[in-house]
């Protein structure tokens, strides 16, 4: 039988293997060739498939793509970084592409073919970037910039052509307030820690970080102790094992996603709102006349703010069916079953197991010496003797387990892009099919903007004067793909939508949770979960332009205090390659669907083991809607509850 011949590429990729290999000095460092790449998870690196055709140029990008995994295994201690990295939604993405930049410094300084590798990497990426001077001033990507700054320093090498004229615009006035700072970073370059003391000390130059480790008390108590200051354990920080940094932004959406599932367990979607080539990958608008983006700069970055919106005009709950016709919602969840197909026996061993510790907890109960219902044989004697006997009967007690309704809600936001929204989809159609064979009602939602960067309600903003404080500046999109009491048959396809370009946008997680909060709080059922599926923190471009950087994130952390508190309504998240345990007392993280047997499973399960809340009725009247500061305008329709419920009956 002839052998069938090696592909032109085959060589190719071994090459690269090896290479990556040798650099990381991680001999069982898996290469992987995918239509998914570049994505690096632990040791398992993947790449995009090589073009059959391959020239010098792609060549390079490939290479440099594998080196930039490489020496971020090699010479970077995820651990360290989680632990010192600012929590500032302006400063993490920025304290991230500074470590990148150091990262690959290293091996562009080392070695002369890596850094002619980076180098391809990076002015491919920037060669895709449009430069707009308007736009540059009013959202400045503060992280490429930095990033670029720093490899300029650590390295010599000037910026990409393509990026010159953003750098002239910002480098003064950055080399003004932190040249200082940046200079002293190359003697620390091999140093993790000491790098990390540098990078804050930058950050407080350029007030992007408002973290107690970057106060300036802070760094004169530790230059007096001559020790690098242990960073203090908080919640903000305490991120899982921190294998999820961003890497170096102006690498675009290449190296961007380079470690693209390690990231999501820091902070991808503060990457994605930081990083514009992040939104160009799905219709970014660019921001209109008088936006106000989150610069460096904020005010009263520690005053509390009571949460309002600017306006609820243009807000929508909508059922899943009605964002898209029929035909193209059935394509779509043939392509998610096709994602499915190959863990069906994951998906099987799931159901199974889920569906017998339920069941398990079923027990049969009984009411005795009744004077009606099912003849109790056990007073047969009795009713032998006399027949006109009374309490003879007996009646099985109703079951509390199937008196409970389960609210999946799940965060479509456009960090969840790709295998994270997969994922989620596949734990929504898991659980809702299996706890439905229990018996369970389930109510599966999705909760997004309708636009990027505000749309119709940050117009209405900036015609009215941009007044300040407005509160939340974007228009909301909450989603019905399955009601509570709507069969899963009728609801299935419905799921597919997640996979359709353009549904994913912004998220503002805490309005999301109060509305299924109030939906679930007007279900008769006894017991009723709330399960929240996200990959992190809160974040809208246009709100956070306008308002403190933690301004959604407080509101937040407010809203499921409430309800872990006050509510009878029992939380829990599931973090998709990110740690949600910061935000929520009952949590589980997971990577791939291979791990929702044992964490899911058991998590909810303990869920059914425990009593339902017994908080009174009235908590309904908790978590009110937060106040709109401009009320509803005419001539625009917005879906009631009852109008969506009626819809999806």
């Amino acid at each position: 039988m002839a052998k069938t011949p090696e592909s032109p590429v085959e060589p190719f990729k071994r090459a690269l293997a090896h290479a990556a290999r040798s650099l990381a000095e991680t001999p069982d460092l898996e290469i992987v060739f995918s239509g998914e790449g570049p994505q690096l998870s632990g040791n398992r690196a993947v790449l995009p498939h090589p073009p059959r055709d391959l020239t010098p140029s792609e060549a390079a990008r490939l290479r440099g793509l594998a080196d930039q995994m490489a020496l971020r295994l090699a010479h970077h201690d995820p651990g360290a970084h989680a632990r010192s990295r600012p929590s500032s939604p302006v400063g993490a993405p920025a304290y991230d592409a500074i470590e990148q930049a150091r990262i690959e410094a290293i091996g562009a300084n080392a070695l002369g073919g890596v850094r002619e590798n980076l180098k391809a990497v990076m002015d491919q990426a920037w060669a895709k970037r449009a430069f707009n001077e308007a736009e540059a001033f009013a959202n400045p990507p503060m992280a490429d910039i930095l990033s670029l700054l720093v490899r300029e320093r650590l390295t010599g090498e000037p910026p990409p052509a393509a990026a010159k004229p953003l750098m002239d615009l910002f480098r003064a006035g950055i080399e003004d307030k932190a040249g200082q700072d940046l200079d002293r970073l190359l003697a620390a370059v091999d140093d993790q820690a000491a790098f990390a003391k540098i990078s804050r000390a930058i950050l407080r130059d350029l007030s992007m970080s408002d973290d107690p480790l970057d106060s300036p008390d802070q760094s004169e108590a530790e230059e007096e102790s001559g020790e690098e200051g242990e960073p203090e354990a908080s919640e903000e920080n305490d991120d899982g094992d921190g294998e999820g940094q961003s890497p170096q932004s102006a690498a675009g959406d290449d190296s961007e996603t380079v470690t693209q599932e390690s990231q999501e367990t820091e902070a991808q979607l503060m990457q994605a709102e930081a990083d514009p080539d992040a939104q160009d990958a799905e219709e970014p608008p660019e921001m209109g006349e008088g936006d106000q983006p989150a610069r460096p700069d904020f005010k009263g970055e520690g005053k509390p703010i009571t949460y309002q919106v600017f306006t609820t005009a243009h807000d929508e709950v909508v059922a899943a069916e009605e964002l898209c016709d029929g035909e193209e919602l059935t394509r779509l969840r043939a392509y998610l079953d096709q994602q499915l197909a190959s863990l069906s026996n994951v998906v099987s061993r799931l159901a199974n197991r889920l569906q017998r510790k339920l069941l398990a907890q079923q027990n049969r109960a009984w009411s005795f010496d009744l004077e009606e219902g099912m003849l109790d044989v056990a007073r047969l004697t009795r009713v032998i003797i006399d027949p006109t006997a009374p309490l003879s009967f007996k009646e099985e007690k109703d079951t509390d387990f199937r008196d409970t309704v389960v609210t999946i809600l799940i965060d479509n936001s456009g960090s969840m892009r790709g295998r994270p929204i997969m994922v989620a989809a596949v734990c929504a159609d898991i659980l809702a099919r299996t706890l439905e064979r229990c018996g369970v009602k389930t109510e599966i939602l999705g909760f997004t903007t309708r636009a990027w960067k505000g749309g119709t309600s940050r117009e209405d903003w900036l015609k009215a004067g941009k007044p300040a404080q407005p509160g939340r500046l974007n228009d909301l999109r909450h989603i019905i793909y399955k009601a509570a009491d709507a069969p899963w048959r009728r609801a299935r396809r419905n799921l597919g939508l997640m996979m359709r370009e353009g549904l994913l946008k912004e998220n503002i997680d805490g309005e999301a949770l109060l509305w299924a909060h109030q939906r679930l709080i007007g279900r008769p059922e006894a017991r009723r979960i709330l399960m929240v599926i996200s990959d992190g923190a809160p974040v809208d471009d246009s709100t956070l332009s306008v308002n403190s950087g933690h301004y959604l994130e407080r509101h937040l952390r407010e809203v499921i205090a409430e309800i872990e508190g006050k509510s009878p309504v029992q939380l829990i998240a599931i973090g998709i390659g990110h740690d949600v345990t910061r935000y929520y007392r009952r949590a589980v993280t997971i990577v791939d669907v291979e791990q929702l047997a044992g964490a899911i499973v058991d998590q909810l399960a303990g869920l059914f083991d425990e009593e339902p809340k017994q908080v009174a009725r009235g908590g309904a009247g908790l978590l009110q809607p937060p106040p709109s500061t401009q009320g509803p305008q005419p001539g625009v329709r917005r879906s009631t509850f009852k109008e969506v419920r009626r819809s999806v009956a």
